[in-house]
């Protein structure tokens, strides 16, 4: 999978060494020029933005988030639990499978709470009702297939054949509206405006004779906005005119987009090999700090890669074999201690993280490229790995 991020930006100046490592180092600078072109967008299309937590859920930048955007969207009670705690404005909660144990706190907490499927709705209609009786208002929205696939690797592609992730637009009918204030669909991965296009195109003749009966319409996230080549005029008037044509409300949310090439992941060689190419240890694991890099896969950027020189195969600390991040040039070969960083690891990288093999959990840190401010937000250590055991 090919990423087109990995600007250094402001990083090019970091000194590696003022961190531990391995550690996560997210820009505040960055962040605030990606969602001051977000909320741009947004003003100018007439739209309503929110920031998918499932991307970036660095929650002590929520006051950040909350100065440019109208709220958060969740994946299920605990990303609409931070998201009434730490940020502000409205919480979209979609989850492929509710639980009716989960459900009365989701309806306390959320806006918008979008089904599936129409027949999970009608199963949890009465603790719905029972919800509103109790005070609680929101939305519901009902998640579609828009039939119509536009991803570049098949597994990260919500419309893929037979895809799990919402009803398939070709079954829908009025009668699974009954109670459905909006629709929501999210098809696209990391990329521009084309794909968003095409992908309305088939699906709007699908839904139109519903426009009437809808208050809103989700497209859901996966929109690169704030990568330097988007086509955000195109988006813009775009938005516009199927606000215009639709009457509905719209919403986009997207996640990379807010923290897109606002964070590294520093790492140290811990020690070097021969076995027909140099071999490199490192403190920073795949499969624990960065898994897209197996099950995307693809080759995060490093800060700094050489041209040319000796490839060194770099991998993690654990057992897994198959914990291999790639193969990368540092001019030479690497010395044991030598600092490093990988590129745009802000989002997912950091949500994704986990203990197994007991390998540490990166320390997170905020900078301000602009202030040179540099301060320790979270450090981990072994109770992190022994609390989620038994």
């Amino acid at each position: 999978m090919e990423t087109r991020a990995g600007d250094p930006g402001a990083f090019a100046r970091f000194d590696l060494t003022s961190v531990p490592s391995p550690a996560f180092v997210v820009d505040e600078a960055a962040v605030r020029r990606n969602l001051a072109i977000l909320a741009d967008v947004r003003d100018r299309a007439g739209i309503k933005l929110l920031s998918a937590l499932k991307a970036f859920s660095m929650w002590s930048l929520a006051p950040v988030i909350a100065e440019y955007l109208d709220g958060v969207c969740a994946s299920g009670l605990y990303e609409a639990r931070l998201g009434k705690e730490e940020y502000r404005g409205e919480i979209a909660t979609y989850c492929a499978g509710y639980k009716a144990e989960d459900l009365p706190e989701i309806c306390a907490l959320s806006d918008h709470i979008i089904f599936n499927s129409p027949g999970q709705h009608a199963r949890f209609r009465p603790i719905l009702d029972a919800a509103r009786t109790a005070g609680h208002s929101f939305d519901v929205g009902l998640r579609i297939n828009p039939l119509h696939a536009e991803g570049e690797v098949a597994k990260y592609d919500p419309c893929q054949p037979h895809s799990r992730l919402g009803f398939p637009v070709d079954q829908l009918t009025s009668d699974h509206l009954e109670g459905v204030d909006g629709l929501h669909f999210h098809s696209l991965c990391e990329q521009d405006f084309v794909p968003l296009r095409r992908t309305w195109e088939a699906l709007e003749p699908r839904i139109t004779p519903y426009f009437p009966r809808l208050k809103w319409l989700n497209f859901g996230g996966g929109h690169h906005i704030t990568r330097a080549d988007y086509q955000r005029e195109d988006l813009i008037a775009f938005l516009r005119d199927v606000k215009a044509n639709t009457g509905c409300e719209l919403y986009l949310e997207p996640g990379e987009a807010v923290a897109l090439d606002a964070g590294i992941l520093v790492g140290e060689i811990l020690d070097v090999i021969d076995n027909g190419m140099p071999v490199a240890i490192t403190d920073i694991s795949a499969t624990c700090h960065m898994p897209d890099v197996i099950e995307a896969p693809y080759r995060p950027a490093m800060l700094h890669e050489a041209t040319d020189g000796p490839a060194t195969r770099l991998g993690g600390p654990s057992c897994l074999a198959g914990d291999i991040i790639g193969d990368y040039r540092f001019g030479g070969l690497p010395t044991v201690g030598q600092r490093f960083a990988f590129l745009d690891q802000a989002h997912y990288s950091m949500v994704k993280t986990n203990t197994f093999n007991g390998v540490p959990l990166p320390a997170i840190w905020l900078w301000n490229s602009e202030t040179n401010d540099l301060r320790a937000i979270r450090t981990f250590n072994y109770d992190e790995f022994k609390r989620r055991l038994s």
